[in-house]
């Protein structure tokens, strides 16, 4: 039963203050699972140009017709799905299937011949990530206690980018065993994928959503209605923020023009997400301790500093160095945000939550990538990296608005505690 605590196998018979709390099973069996998956993709996500262009005869405007409806489909899907996982009241189906249709997406694209094909194979994948994602984050939240959030979410997310670093590598191996065999790397993705599946089949347990009253008018839409003005000014700062965060795309862009060598660049990718790995795991403590707004805060106004430190870069050095301070950007905000949602949701809707966190995110992510490429090429880096600058600082101006609801005041101070608190055990 949930009231039972977790038996911590590595401090037993220790001195219960100095005690680390297990993560609950569900939230260490969706993080392996979000490594698995992001091996595969990773894997095979860095070759889909030179696999469009190259093998099935399309070109970079085709590309981007591609991967901006897919990640649109993406984004939309999140809003639903998280509305409709607090409507049934669980969350594992929905898990299930988005992982289950992009484990079958990926291997699939290996015997496409054409482009439309790849474009379908990439909506289906992308609808799989759009289907599982919110309801996930609820699930993560759903079954840990909400003081150790930041932690649940830091672990996750370092696990999705250790299998994020992990994928580019065994693909650059087994090309270099086996060149130009890009539809067998495809069709190998199906290794991970069935691992992924029978991980959530065998081990995932339901743990049900706080129900919400039959005659509640917002249950299962798509609506703002549930929440006050502290989610939604956080959901505008994020915009706000989200309009000049472009894709990291630009950064390898920015370390190219730099000097770092073509060769090098995986390389560097690597390094970053392993980076963000460590990073997440050390920042998802810092989150409980202080409570979501504080390490936000700090993230947003690191990334400002950051960005503005990219266009005046002028060595191959600084690149290196800016990428893994960079990381520290990720670290501080990727479990505080997510805390931050399920704090601000309270227990009825954070599905639904979820789903708007989600989806304002990829919304204003297509705009801001098109706007900072545009400002690129017409005026340079440093107009660029400052304008996304700019615009991460009047965010963190109006995130200074936000405040904490009184049920977790306690939560958001220095004042908690890990060493006497356990975790509860998966029902």
């Amino acid at each position: 039963m949930t009231d039972q605590p977790a038996p911590d196998d590595a401090d037993a018979g220790s001195n219960p203050a100095s005690r680390q709390p297990r993560l609950p099973r569900n939230v260490r069996l969706l993080g392996w699972t979000s490594c698995l998956n992001d091996v595969a993709s990773e894997m095979i996500y860095p070759l889909l140009p030179q696999f469009l262009i190259t093998v099935l005869g399309g070109n970079r405007f085709t590309l981007g017709i591609i991967e901006g409806v897919a990640e649109s489909v993406a984004s939309l899907l999140k809003l639903w799905s998280g509305a409709w996982s607090d409507r049934a009241g669980r969350r594992k189906g929905f898990v299930l299937f988005g992982y289950g249709l992009a484990a079958v997406a990926r291997p699939v694209m290996s015997l496409i011949g054409v482009p439309w094909q790849l474009f379908a194979a990439r909506i289906a994948d992308r609808t799989g990530k759009g289907i599982r994602t919110a309801p996930r984050d609820a699930l993560i939240a759903d079954s840990t206690p909400e003081q150790f959030h930041g932690r649940a979410f830091g672990f996750h997310r370092a696990m999705d980018h250790g299998g994020a670093a992990a994928g580019p590598v065994l693909a650059t191996a087994f090309l270099w065993f086996c060149p130009n065999e890009l539809r067998l790397l495809f069709a190998l993705t199906l290794l991970p994928g069935l691992a992924v599946l029978l991980l959530l089949v065998f081990g995932l347990k339901e743990t049900p959503a706080k129900a919400v009253a039959d005659a509640h008018p917002s249950r299962g839409r798509l609506t703002m209605q549930p929440f006050g003005r502290d989610f939604r000014l956080f959901l505008a700062a994020l915009v706000l923020f989200t309009l000049g965060n472009s894709t990291d795309a630009f950064l390898l862009v920015r370390a190219s023009e730099l000097g770092v060598s073509t060769t090098l660049l995986p390389l560097l990718w690597f390094v970053f997400h392993v980076a963000k790995s460590g990073g997440n795991l050390l920042a998802g403590k810092f989150v409980d301790a202080s409570g979501p707004l504080r390490p936000l805060r700090a993230g947003w106004l690191l990334y400002a500093l950051v960005y503005l430190l990219f266009g005046l870069a002028w060595e191959a050095w600084h690149v290196w160095t800016l990428f893994l301070v960079y990381a520290g950007y990720y670290a501080l905000t990727e479990p505080a945000e997510k805390t931050l949602v399920s704090r601000l949701a309270g227990d009825e809707f954070k599905g639904l939550a979820f789903g708007w966190f989600n989806c304002a995110i990829g919304v204003a992510a297509l705009p801001s990538s098109l706007l900072f490429g545009l400002i690129y090429d017409r005026f340079g880096a440093l107009a660029a990296f400052g304008w996304g600058a700019a615009l991460a600082m009047l965010a963190l101006a109006l995130l200074g608005a936000v405040r904490m609801p009184d049920h977790s005041s306690t939560a958001d101070s220095d004042s908690t505690s890990e060493s006497n608190v356990d975790f509860p055990i998966d029902p």
